[in-house]
């Protein structure tokens, strides 16, 4: 994207921030009212979503649903004697969504992606791997352009891909960990290493017949090694040595968080970066009770989880603190928001993931705020009326919105005589700062309204405005790194609170704030990331730079 395209987008972007549809909604609907219906239909299910650097998020579900509600454009068809449903296809399984404009167009996939992963990479392409039957081995490549379509390559993995987890690393290259009967890691792009590498904690953590070890989370240390979390516990893993050098202690009670017991998880923000000892904070949130899965093919659907676990994974003797939710939830997705918090969406009440086997929708979000004392952390909101269940998405927004969409839990698209019939709607969960009681402590970027690349270790100045009374020591910077969200976990996500090192008093509600950027790709990995400024909580509209 040239510059002069760029701070066009902004500037628009700017402009419809301060008529945003969700100030309308907050100010003249129903009180509470949070909700946008965006798209009645995409035509596909939001199986899979990542927002890119365009402002656009590229969606997608799988091949071997049949024909889809979206037909590709220009006649095209795809050809493939392997798949279970199409041998013949003229439908889209996949789209890209433009924000700004709220209009999608289709995308083709030429092989199956039905439950794979992906991550961006420092350039901004996303890097998608596997999926099911003949996609289990792809790795397909989407660059963020206004005409691009999906690139594949042939047996780009080592090994069958199939509920994967990935990672980007310091170095640029994507880990890809574990999959169906894979308990093993191996690398993306192959230019360093070829082969897999067994981790034998994938086997451990196994439940026969069940798994309850698959898309584990993983996240990346400030120490350069990664936590990953199977199951109901984690090792933090040295990917180089191949080496386990810590195991963390099994979350209290032993229940299941790892799929098809599908909770979800986040690392907590980033903070106090100058300091020697930055400490890193994991948080999971739902599952299922063990057995559920097992009970729920029989049709007997017990109450999912209620409770959070969090862990300092930084401490040298770290153990899981528990905090119960104010709702039940399974299949839930987990959003760090750009001030620091944590959004609770989508999900059920019982059951466990897999086709038919969720049950009673839970439609409230919820707010975690993670610096609250213990007991005071959640706060329940508003429903949405569309249930979101099995195989549904979330994610952050540049404008702060919440984007949501999916849930198809059964074989195909039905949408007539079942419970919960296939969704193909996008909706928008406007999070409470949006109000439009909080505009005069909004802040506003004002420049510089495009980067071209910002550096590590280095003072960043940003010229901001905010109309009301300004409280410094409640101003601060936050970067986020958007992620690839499927099967309720966010992979890669990311949020890093520079902080507020200074404060300029310029003119006509105009202020200089500096802060220091990431010291090392440990903290940040490089990529392009959402830089927001927050004041008393409520951040700006963000915009795009990229740490390099």
């Amino acid at each position: 994207m040239s510059s002069l395209t760029f701070i066009s987008s902004v500037l628009l972007f700017q402009l419809l921030f301060t008529s945003h549809p969700c100030h309308r909604i907050l100010t003249s609907a129903a009180p509470g009212e949070r909700w946008q219906l965006l798209q009645k239909s995409i035509g596909i299910s939001a199986m899979h979503m990542q927002l890119l650097s365009n402002d656009r998020v590229v969606v997608f579900d799988r091949t071997d649903f049949g024909p889809s509600n979206l037909p590709l454009p220009e006649g095209k068809c795809r050809f493939d004697l392997n798949d279970t449903a199409l041998k013949q296809d003229c439908t889209a399984h996949s789209i890209e969504y433009d924000v700004l404009s709220n209009k999608f167009r289709p995308l083709m996939v030429q092989t199956d992606v039905w439950c794979s992963s992906g991550a961006v990479t420092p350039n901004g392409d996303l890097v998608q791997t596997g999926g099911f039957n003949d996609g289990e081995r792809k790795v397909r490549v989407f660059s963020p352009c206004s005409s691009c379509d999906w690139q594949e390559s042939n047996n780009g993995l080592a090994a069958r891909r199939w509920y994967s987890t990935n990672h980007i690393l310091p170095d640029g290259r994507q880990i890809i960990i574990g999959g169906r009967k894979q308990f093993n890691y191996e690398f993306v792009p192959k230019n360093i290493a070829a082969n897999t590498f067994d981790l034998p904690f994938l086997f451990e953590t196994n439940d026969r017949e069940v798994e309850n070890n698959l898309y584990p989370f993983v996240f990346l240390n400030i120490d350069g090694n990664l936590f990953v979390f199977a199951n109901n516990r984690a090792i933090l893993l040295d990917y180089v040595k191949n080496k386990v050098i810590k195991r963390y202690p099994t979350i209290p009670g032993g229940d299941p968080r790892s799929y098809p017991s599908t909770g979800s998880a986040v690392l907590l923000p980033l903070k106090n970066l100058k300091a020697s000892d930055i400490q890193a904070e994991v948080l999971v949130c739902g599952g299922a009770p063990k057995g559920s899965y097992s009970q729920a093919t029989q049709g007997e659907f017990i109450g999912a989880l209620k409770t959070c676990a969090r862990i300092l994974i930084t401490d040298p003797n770290p153990k899981w603190v528990i905090d119960t939710m104010p709702l039940a939830r399974v299949m839930g997705d987990m959003i760090l928001l750009p001030n620091g918090n944590v959004l609770l969406i989508n999900g059920a009440g019982s059951g466990s993931a897999g086709w038919e086997f969720g049950w009673n929708p839970v439609l409230n979000p919820v707010l975690y705020r993670p610096d609250n004392k213990i007991g005071t952390r959640f706060e329940t909101h508003t429903p949405t009326k569309i249930p979101r269940m099995y195989h549904s998405t979330a994610a952050l927004l540049r404008d702060g919105r919440v984007l949501v969409g999916g849930s198809n839990p059964h074989t195909y698209y039905n949408f007539t005589s079942v419970l919960f019939p296939t969704e193909l709607s996008l909706e928008a969960f406007c999070p409470p700062y949006l109000e439009a009681k909080y505009n005069n402590l909004r802040p506003t970027i004002v420049g510089p309204n495009s980067m071209s690349g910002i550096s590590y270790g280095k003072t960043l100045t940003l010229e901001m405005e905010i109309k009301g009374k300004v409280e410094e020591k409640l101003v601060w910077i936050t970067m986020v790194a958007p992620a690839f969200n499927t099967h309720s976990f966010s992979m890669n996500q990311r949020l890093i609170v520079l902080g507020n090192d200074k404060i300029t008093a310029l003119e006509k509600s105009r202020y200089n704030i500096e802060v220091r950027t990431p010291r090392s790709g440990n903290l940040a990995p490089a990529g392009f990331y959402l830089l927001f400024v927050v004041h008393q909580d409520i951040p700006s509209m963000g915009i795009w730079v990229q740490l390099q």
